[in-house]
């Protein structure tokens, strides 16, 4: 019989974080200590995200390296929406006595993967018991002299600009909950995003206005940032060609692949607001900011209100 996380123990579990942990770069203190110390460059930024099984993941659904993946994941593309530089997170699993110990150890490594490709540390954390998995990353970052992008910068006649994929991670539950396990691409990026790690220091610096992750839908996400800032918004539907496992997906079950481009959350593309002619190579313009028009700040589709699904809400 397989070793349980019981029987692993709290401080089993610790010493494999530890395990091959090496401090260096901003990190000055890493696991072993009471807190974790930084040395960070301009203003600190901080974000934490929640991964609750039966919510955001099912095992029978996701492997626990693509869960460990996903939680760093979603964390850090908060901070690349700031405009920050990613630097490290700090995690907290509670989950079952009963859980088997490789399963633990394998999203372990799957936090390990997903913090190697972001470019950030793993710096430490905690471990509690609890009736299901539950995974809380907090992410940190620094700003490096520029200032936060936040929502509430958005200015009449700015340009908005995505980077990164829409609608595949929601094509992709789609398909999970009917049974099937294909387009496989669209699966996997329901079983893991991947955010355009890079990109939101990089719109900082190109002068973006407002910026904001897409983790509930284009739309949601982006009606923030018309409220935030007081403005109109109208995007393009002929700039927002879905990608061929979302038309394969749409076709198959009879939607317009469309619906899932501007209401599907969970692929945690960057979006971001550029004053004409600043926009970086790499983003693709979508929309522009407008004056506020009779329906107040929010966000258009060809001019009109999308009758749709507007996105994902949690309660």
């Amino acid at each position: 019989m397989s070793q349980t996380l019981a029987e692993l123990g709290e401080f089993g579990l610790i010493e494999r974080l530890r395990a091959d942990q090496e401090n260096g770069g901003p990190v000055w203190i890493g696991p072993g200590d009471d807190a974790a110390v930084l040395s960070i460059d301009g203003r600190a930024v901080s974000a934490l995200d929640q991964l609750v099984e039966g919510v955001h993941f099912r095992r029978d659904w996701s492997g626990p390296v693509e869960v460990g993946r996903k939680a760093v994941a979603v964390a850090v593309a908060d901070i690349e929406a700031m405009g920050a530089r990613p630097l490290a997170v700090l995690v907290g699993l509670a989950a079952p006595g009963d859980l088997p110990a490789s399963w633990a150890l394998d999203c372990l490594a799957g936090l390990r993967q997903e913090c190697a490709t972001a470019s950030v540390q793993l710096i430490g954390g905690d471990v509690s018991a609890a009736e299901r998995i539950h995974l809380a990353v907090t992410a940190l970052g620094e700003t490096r002299g520029q200032e936060p992008v936040q929502r509430s910068g958005a200015t009449v006649g700015d340009l908005v600009a995505l980077r990164g994929r829409l609608g595949w991670a929601a094509a992709g539950l789609v398909v999970l909950t009917r049974g099937f396990r294909s387009p496989r691409a669209a699966v996997q990026a329901h079983q893991c995003p991947t955010p355009p790690y890079g990109a939101g220091a990089e719109a900082a610096m190109f002068g973006a206005t407002a910026m904001i992750d897409l983790s509930d839908g284009l739309l949601a996400d982006l009606g923030h940032v018309a409220r935030a800032s007081g403005v109109g918004i109208d995007l393009d539907s002929r700039a927002l060609g879905p990608g061929e496992p979302v038309r394969a997906v749409a076709q198959a079950i009879g939607r317009d692949p469309l619906e899932f481009v501007l209401s599907g959350g969970e692929d945690h593309a960057l979006v971001a607001t550029f004053p004409f002619g600043q926009v970086p190579q790499g983003w693709d313009v979508i929309g522009r900011v407008e004056a506020v028009g009779p329906l107040g700040p929010t966000v258009l589709v060809d001019g009109r209100a999308w009758s749709g699904p507007a996105g994902w809400t949690h309660f």
